[in-house]
C-alpha cells in the first residue's frame, strides 16, 4: 500500500518536472524574458528537450530502482517512506542544478546576440480587465471557516470523553501513528492549524484579485484572455484545496474525538481520496491552463505587433525564480518557473501572509511532541 502510494506521488513529480519548459509562455524560457521572434530558437528548444528527456529518464531509472529493491527485500514501511522522500528530494535537486544551468546559458545566449535590443520595451497593465475577473469572491474562502470554528467549539463540549492520548499525526493507511497527552492545546491544535490555512488561502485568493493583469505587449487581446482565464482557475483549484482540507482535517478531528467513526477502510480512503483529488486536479490545472494561462485554446489567430516587445523585469528576478522588487506593490506574481504564483519578496506583507502561517504552523506542531 504505502509503495503504490509512493509509485504514484513519485511518478506524478517525475512528469511534472520533465513538463514545467513545456507549460510556460514561449516568452520566459528557464526564467528569462525571450522577445517576440527568438522564441522558436533552436538552441532554447534543444535546451529544454535536454532538460525534459534528463530529469524523465533519471526520474523513471530512480523509480524502478527503487521498486525493485522495495519489492526484492521485503522492507518494513518506515524504510520504504524514507527512501521514496530520499528520492523526491533526489528529483527535485536535480531538476534545480539542471534548471540553473539552462537559465546561465539561456541568459548568456540572449547577451551575447543581443536580442531585443532594437525593439521598444513596453509594460501593459490592462486596468479595465478586471470588471470582467472571473475570481471567486474572497468571500467564499471564508465559508470553511465557520466550520472550524464550530467543530472547535464540539470539541470543547467533547473535551471530557476524548481519549487521554491525542493522535497529531496520521500514517499513509489513515491510522494514527504518533500521539500526545491530552490537553485543551493538544485537542484542537489540528483544528487550529485548519484555520490558519483557510485564512492563508483567503488571504492568497484576495491579493492575487488585487494584483495587475499584466499582458503581453505585442499580443494583447489574446493575452487578455489568457489572462482572465488563468486567474479563475486558479481561484478555482485553490477553493478546491480549501474545501478538501477542510474536509479531510475535520474528519481526522471527528475521529479523535469517536474513535470508531468510519472504520478502518474509511479511515484509509478519505486521505488517498484527498490526494487523488489533489493531484489530478494539479495536473489538469497546469496541462490545460499552463503559465499565465499559456495553454488555454483560443479561436482567435492574433498577428503579433511588430517593434514592441515584453519590458524586460529580468533584473528583479533573482536566478529566474525570487521576485525581489521594491517599487512592485505585487504582493503575489507569477511564477517564472512553473505555473500559478510566487511572492515578491521585495514586498514584506508577503511574508505576513505566507511566511508567518508557515511559522506560526510549524510552532504547533513543535508544542506537539
Amino acid at each position: 500500500m504505502v509503495l503504490s502510494l509512493f509509485l504514484v506521488i513519485i511518478l506524478f513529480l517525475i512528469v511534472m518536472q520533465a513538463a514545467i519548459p513545456y507549460l510556460l509562455k514561449n516568452t520566459i524560457v528557464f526564467g528569462v524574458t525571450i522577445p517576440e521572434g527568438h522564441t522558436d530558437d533552436k538552441t532554447l528548444v534543444r535546451y529544454k528537450k535536454t532538460y525534459s528527456a534528463t530529469i524523465f529518464f533519471i526520474g523513471l531509472i530512480g523509480l524502478l530502482i527503487y521498486v525493485i529493491w522495495a519489492i526484492g527485500n521485503n522492507l518494513q514501511e518506515d524504510k520504504i517512506v524514507f527512501t521514496g522522500l530520499i528520492l523526491q528530494f533526489g528529483i527535485l535537486l536535480i531538476s534545480m542544478g539542471l534548471y540553473l544551468y539552462f537559465h546561465i546559458k539561456t541568459m548568456k545566449r540572449k547577451r551575447d546576440h543581443k536580442w531585443g535590443d532594437n525593439l521598444k520595451r513596453v509594460r501593459v497593465a490592462d486596468l479595465t480587465s478586471r470588471s470582467n475577473d472571473e475570481m471567486l469572491p474572497s468571500l467564499m474562502f471564508a465559508l470553511p471557516i465557520p466550520i472550524t470554528l464550530g467543530l472547535i467549539v464540539y470539541t470543547a463540549i467533547q473535551y471530557g470523553a476524548m481519549p487521554d492520548m491525542i493522535p497529531t499525526h496520521w500514517g499513509p493507511n489513515g491510522q494514527p501513528d504518533a500521539f500526545t497527552a491530552k490537553n485543551p492545546f493538544s485537542v484542537i491544535a489540528l483544528l487550529l492549524i485548519l484555520g490558519i490555512m483557510q485564512v492563508m488561502m483567503l488571504a492568497i485568493n484576495y491579493f492575487t484579485k488585487k494584483s495587475g493583469v499584466k499582458l503581453n505587449a505585442s499580443k494583447r487581446s489574446t493575452s487578455r484572455i489568457q489572462q482572465l482565464s488563468f486567474r479563475k482557475y486558479t481561484s478555482w483549484l485553490l477553493f478546491l484545496v480549501s474545501i478538501s482540507m477542510t474536509i479531510l482535517f475535520g474528519f481526522f478531528q471527528l475521529t479523535t474525538i469517536h474513535e470508531n467513526l468510519g472504520g478502518p477502510t474509511f479511515m484509509m480512503m478519505m486521505p488517498l481520496g484527498f490526494l487523488f483529488i489533489i493531484l489530478i486536479a494539479t495536473a489538469v490545472y497546469a496541462f490545460k491552463v499552463g503559465q499565465g494561462g499559456s495553454r488555454v485554446q483560443l479561436d482567435i489567430d492574433e498577428e503579433p505587433i511588430a517593434g514592441v516587445t515584453d519590458y524586460d523585469d529580468d533584473a528583479y528576478w533573482k536566478a529566474g525564480v525570487f521576485y525581489v522588487n521594491k517599487n512592485d506593490p505585487s504582493i503575489l506574481v507569477e511564477k517564472r518557473f512553473g505555473v500559478g504564483w510566487t511572492l515578491n519578496f521585495g514586498n514584506p506583507i508577503g511574508y505576513l501572509i505566507i511566511i508567518g502561517p508557515l511559522l506560526v504552523i510549524l510552532g504547533i506542531a513543535y508544542l506537539l511532541d
